[in-house]
């Protein structure tokens, strides 16, 4: 499993999902070694039925089942794993090859905040402390961009450029770097925060990470989740959520003012939504005009529709594919789960 791991970074496999694919196997191992299994060879086909049949029939700590999305995530990576071992000569032949696995069901995410329920948790932040400054400023940030908390939290003050009014993000999602439009409020308030708040926040070893906590150093990911949920809890807009409550709220206000799927794609970083590959080059003055005229938070003005402005003028436009709104929501809710996928150290199913 260590090689197999190894060998997945050597490919360029990001560390999220190499920790994700080492404790789906370590699950296995754990379930194959009550058994009295302890090596790949003697690993076969009814075993890891079995162990399919296991994951279908347990029960978590509050008692419900896990969803075949979780199912798949535990069973995929066990289908390389052994894949793998055959091509490297570890195994002569693959266990798992014929394993099928079940099928995911298709859900749209839980409902976005409005405009105004927005409104309501960016105000929660008591902006007369250096701590209630900061909150907002990131607030304003994922709300303005909808970028990932892991991006957020390798935000660089590189990154930020007020004149352009652009963020770059480095190596996000896909393991790409992308560069998007910010708009003044969102600016404005990051401002604020650099001027006013993160000179007492940084200690003498500062390397530059935008966002700060009280002890000078960068967020941690679940500290990013925990600060986005107090607020929105704070709130009472009686919506469950953290930071991808504001990606998700991005992406439906900019589709309801008109946005381009396309554009929206561009936006959050996405290549590919669900079976649908749509490879998008949008210049970054288009798509800040885009973002300038479909979404509340990018102006001080009301957005307003704008039809010119959403339509994209490439030459490959008429044999891209298409993808709806719900496919959309639908991959945003998909990709909920993955971030909320658990980290090694917590109790998997054994």
């Amino acid at each position: 499993m260590s090689e197999f791991c190894t060998d997945l970074a050597a490919r360029g496999y990001s560390p999220a999902t190499i920790r994700a694919r080492r404790q789906a196997l370590a699950t296995l191992a754990a379930w194959l070694a009550d058994r009295g299994v302890t090596r790949p060879v003697e690993v076969t086909r009814p075993m890891l039925v079995r162990y399919q049949r296991h994951l279908f029939h347990y029960r978590k700590t509050n008692g419900q089942p896990l969803s075949f999305r979780s199912q798949n995530a535990r069973l995929l990576p066990v289908r390389a794993f052994f894949k793998w071992a055959v091509r490297n000569d570890h195994l002569a032949s693959n266990p798992a090859a014929d394993l099928e696995l079940p099928k995911v069901e298709h859900r749209l995410p839980k409902p976005a905040l409005t405009t105004g329920e927005a409104e309501q948790v960016l105000a929660i932040p008591d902006t007369t402390t250096t701590s209630g400054q900061r909150d907002r400023a990131i607030l304003e940030t994922f709300y303005g961009t909808g970028i990932r908390r892991a991006e957020l939290a390798h935000l660089n003050l590189r990154d930020l450029d007020t004149e352009r009014r652009t963020l770059t993000v480095r190596q996000g999602k896909g393991r790409k770097d992308r560069m998007i439009p910010i708009g003044p409020r969102a600016l404005s308030w990051i401002d604020r925060y650099l001027t006013s708040s993160r000179p007492r926040l940084a200690g003498a070893d500062d390397d530059g990470t935008l966002f700060l906590t009280v002890d000078g150093t960068g967020f941690s990911l679940d500290r990013l989740t925990q600060l986005a949920r107090d607020h929105v809890t704070a709130s009472g807009v009686g919506k469950q959520g953290a930071c991808h409550l504001f990606l998700h709220t991005l992406a439906t206000l900019m589709l309801e003012g008109g946005a381009d799927i396309r554009y929206i794609q561009a936006m959050l970083g996405h290549a590919e939504l669900s079976t649908t590959q749509i490879y998008t080059q949008v210049s970054i003055r288009a798509l800040q005009a885009v973002h300038t005229a479909t979404f509340p938070a990018a102006t001080t003005h009301p957005p307003r529709r704008a039809p010119a402005l959403v339509n994209l003028t490439s030459h490959d436009d008429h044999d891209a594919p298409k993808v709806s709104a719900s496919q959309l929501l639908a991959a945003l809710g998909q990709e909920l789960d993955e971030e909320n996928r658990p980290h090694p150290g917590s109790t998997p199913p054994t």
